[in-house]
């Protein structure tokens, strides 16, 4: 028999801070969390970061070998654990609850210290820190969940570039419904904030464009679907959800947040970079198919929109495809305007978003769009954003470098 699955539990470690109400209503009132990061870089570099206290979940002792990636990991599913009113007891059995946990680029702070340290070395010998390997490895956060939470069922990693938190929690779910397991805690993390990779992406030439030494500039980096956007800024940060089979959820009297009611996977498989509309159209039908609903149903959408020239338009032709004539009464915003682009951790985030937006019956803003782009006419919501007392179904949306989509479709209990 196929279980409904639960959302019981929502835990960040976000550019807006820690508590997913605070937030919440940051990004409602468009606070824009992008700062300028690394002056003495040769080209002026902006992002979100995170003001994160390691010392609330880890002694000095404990931090050895713990890439900050791992670090926000652990912090942001204990959050989302302590939500559910779980006991952490062996009342639990824990060979059913399982980590699902995205990661695109794994310790990157790990990484850019053994760089630094060999080339900085010069004549004499190069000491690279012994345990860089367990520190950048990508499945690195998954297991120090696991074993911060005693977690003995499946611990999964999925590396998909920006899809894999919503593939993880897609697959996730698919693990409750098929009754493999009762509880999943399902995310992802990413910390990629270091000059060389901030340095490789200005590379590809697919950063938002700001004025130097201007902050708020800097701030207004990221226009998802506006007519002068010039492509996306870096995030940092983790959020996870934990997902219950409905009747286990109900069987403990858990306080439920919304229903996950269909997930959608595919690949474009035409282009490494470049999204492709047909892709991104049958990872939103099988979602919608999934989840037993129709275009017009759905009431929200954040959309991936990260203001790329390319990628928006793209978003729009799959949605516009897909919803037909019910496009016109779809509300869509990509929040990533105002915290970042997370690779490997952003569709974890913009669930946890999606869901609350469902909870609050608020829509976030779009924001930072003066002049929406005419070739992608969308919904917009607008930038101080929209009360929606009657919402009922809401999406979130990622497209990945290398043609993977998912599709992720919440509706209230």
């Amino acid at each position: 028999m196929t279980r409904r699955v639960a959302v019981t539990g929502l835990g960040v470690v976000s550019p807006h801070g820690d508590d997913t109400d605070t937030m919440f209503a940051a990004l409602m009132r468009a606070e824009s969390a992008v700062r300028p990061v690394f002056p003495d870089l040769p080209k002026a570099a902006a992002a979100a970061c995170v003001a994160f206290d390691e010392s609330r979940w880890f002694s000095k002792l404990q931090l050895a070998g713990v890439d900050r990636v791992s670090q926000i990991a652990v912090a942001a599913a204990d959050l989302a654990l302590n939500q559910t009113g779980l006991p952490r007891s062996a009342a639990i059995d824990r060979t059913r609850v399982g980590v699902f946990a995205g990661c695109g680029m794994g310790g990157a702070a790990a990484l850019e210290a053994a760089y630094q340290a060999s080339t900085k070395a010069g004549s004499g010998p190069v000491r690279i820190p012994p345990l860089t390997i367990p520190a950048f490895m990508p499945n690195a956060p998954a297991a120090h969940v696991a074993m911060r939470q005693g977690v003995l069922g499946p611990v999964i990693t999925y590396s998909v570039a920006c899809a894999s938190a919503a593939v993880a929690i897609g697959e996730a779910a698919k693990a409750i419904r098929a009754g493999e397991i009762d509880i999943a805690i399902a995310g992802g993390s990413e910390a990629l904030i270091v000059p060389g990779v901030v340095q490789a992406w200005q590379a590809m030439q697919t950063l938002g464009q700001f004025e130097p030494g201007n902050a708020e500039s800097a701030a207004r980096a990221c226009k998802p679907f506006a007519a002068d956007r010039s492509g996306f800024v870096l995030g940092e940060g983790a959020a996870f959800l934990v997902l219950e089979s409905e009747d286990f959820a109900r069987g403990r009297g858990a306080s439920i947040h919304a229903m996950l009611a269909g997930a959608g996977l595919s690949c474009d498989a035409t282009h490494l970079t470049k999204p492709d509309s047909p892709g991104q159209q049958r990872a939103l039908r099988a979602a919608l198919a999934q989840a037993g609903l129709v275009p017009a149903d759905i009431g929200y959408c954040n959309a991936h929109g990260t203001a790329t020239r390319i990628g928006d338009v793209v978003e729009w032709e799959a949605l516009a495809a897909v919803f037909g004539p019910a496009l016109a009464d779809l509300h869509v915003s990509s929040t990533k305007a105002l915290h970042g682009h997370l690779l490997g951790a952003t569709g974890a985030l913009e669930a946890a978003i999606t869901v609350l937006a469902l909870r609050h019956g608020q829509l976030p803003p779009n924001a930072h769009c003066e002049q929406p782009d005419p070739a992608c006419p969308l919904n917009l919501v607008p930038g101080s954003g929209m009360q929606a007392p009657g919402l009922r179904a809401t999406m979130s949306n990622s497209f990945a470098f290398g043609g993977t989509n998912s599709v992720l479709v919440f509706v209230r209990d």
